[in-house]
């Protein structure tokens, strides 16, 4: 796509609440639990449901009140009762920047504050090579952080990664300090000739805190971030409806699709129209 080839995101569901609790209510709000065609839902009207009972409801598959609602007179908001959770892998820092356009989500995101520390050790090491971007391209080559697959393009990244990298290095005083944990600046004298055992040092010492907050500005929307998204299924519906669509994002496009793949069918009848 584009002159450039991409990997495409893993998407596991995590946890769902059932539609249950969307039909209980619906039925409060008309009084009709006696109508229901799950006992579950009929056995509540008079009592509160025990826990068995509460159980059955969570287990309920399908509502041909939800149905009505849903596809006939377009009473949505009970929808929202029901939650989906799903772990992403592999989607991208620009497809993130998409996510924040829908109001209604719960997101928590794989952060560059935290986790930057391969990358910011690699180039402190790198220094110890004799040829120091060739040694840092070579290293993070293998690291997978792309939702680009071609390599030629990959190393275009990496290297204005790496300059980027270099320009702060003469910019700051000691870029040493803010780059890795001062228990780990030892290494830095034993292994001068030693790129590699350096690097090796480095990852097996302790991690500086925060260390992305003086370096995210080396990324760019193609770095790789995993996610765990919360919608209700209302929201669900809106992001389903935008996001796999002809005029949406190609790569928000391939993350709607695979979560529609994950999404069991009692939740897809409410929110997309069959044909």
């Amino acid at each position: 796509m584009y002159g450039i080839e991409y990997s495409k995101p893993t998407v596991v569901l995590l946890q769902d609440s059932g539609i249950g609790v969307c039909e209980v209510s619906a039925r409060t709000c008309y009084d009709s639990f006696s109508m229901s065609e799950n006992c579950a839902i009929r056995d509540i009207k008079d009592s509160i449901p025990s826990d068995s009972k509460i159980s059955e409801i969570n287990d309920i598959d399908d509502s041909k009140l939800l149905k009505d609602l849903a596809w006939t007179h377009f009473h949505h908001s009970i929808l929202e009762h029901a939650n989906l959770s799903y772990l992403i892998r592999g989607t991208s820092r620009g497809v993130l920047q998409e996510h924040a356009r829908h109001r209604i989500q719960s997101i928590s995101v794989r952060s560059t504050r935290y986790t930057m520390s391969s990358i910011i050790n690699a180039f402190v090491a790198s220094q110890h090579s004799q040829e120091p971007r060739v040694w840092f391209i070579d290293k993070l080559l293998s690291f997978d952080m792309f939702v680009t697959t071609t390599v030629k393009y990959n190393i275009i990244e990496i290297g204005s990664m790496y300059d980027k990298l270099l320009y702060q290095s003469t910019a700051v005083d000691d870029f040493n300090s803010i780059a890795i944990a001062k228990s780990s600046l030892d290494y830095l004298l034993r292994y001068t000739d030693d790129a590699d055992r350096c690097y090796e040092a480095l990852q097996d010492g302790k991690k500086k805190r925060n260390v992305g907050d003086a370096f995210k500005h080396i990324v760019t929307d193609n770095f790789k971030v995993d996610m765990v998204v919360t919608f209700n299924l209302r929201s669900l519906k809106n992001y389903f409806t935008l996001r796999d669509s002809g005029s949406a994002y190609f790569q928000i496009r391939w993350l709607a699709q695979e979560m529609k793949i994950k999404t069991p069918k009692r939740y897809l009848d409410l929110i997309i129209k069959s044909s």
